[in-house]
């Protein structure tokens, strides 16, 4: 898991980056807002963000703002790290998009306990999105059966997009997951077995 840290003073980015690589993290840091803006909106964000509240260029709050305006969307998790403790400032920080708070100079293992309630968001995220995509392949593939479809009213062979002539039955088994077992129904079980009699007499 990649984590952005952007903070400007060196020894809290040494810092978290040390406790976060030795909890397995992949960290990337940097040092002011912009970077961390510009990492953001790359082709390959990090799925979550620790951002220090006061930065040169941007602050945490601004690069939150930008995170959520950002068209396509982005589901990073952002956690602003901050002495401001007063209850303007994280209702600011809320509405400004950031997901958590942690207080300078904060507990290591609330740090981890809140890495860890992030994860468990962006995991989910992540479950959600993959379901929705395996539901729209399901539906495109639904889709395909929609509409017109040209077929022969002798031999009832389907015409397929090559605008050859196919067996409905291998049509169907190309643009579904349906599979045939093939039978005879009783009316036309009656037309044969009337056809052989009227063959032997």
């Amino acid at each position: 898991m990649r984590i952005l840290v952007a903070d400007d003073a060196d020894d809290w980015r040494e810092l978290l980056g040390h406790l976060l690589a030795g909890w397995g993290y992949e960290v990337v840091p940097v040092s002011d807002g912009e970077a961390a803006w510009a990492t953001l909106d790359g082709s390959a964000p990090p799925p979550l963000a620790i951002l220090d509240w006061v930065m040169p260029g941007l602050d945490g709050v601004e690069v939150c703002r930008r995170v959520r305006r950002r068209s396509p969307p982005l589901s990073t998790y952002l956690i602003l790290l901050t002495a401001k403790v007063d209850r303007h400032d994280i209702v600011a920080g809320l509405q400004a998009g950031a997901d958590d708070f942690l207080s300078k100079p904060f507990d290591v293992e609330e740090l981890r306990a809140r890495l860890k309630a992030g994860l468990r968001i962006i995991e989910l995220q992540q479950s959600l999105a993959a379901r929705v995509a395996e539901l729209g392949e399901s539906l495109a593939q639904v889709k395909r059966l929609h509409g017109l479809l040209p077929i022969c009213a002798y031999c009832k062979k389907v015409r397929n997009d090559a605008n050859y002539w196919q067996q409905i039955e291998a049509y169907v088994s190309e643009h579904s997951d349906a599979t045939f077992t093939h039978g005879i129904c009783p009316e036309c079980y009656e037309k044969a077995l009337r056809s052989l009699r009227e063959g032997r007499s």
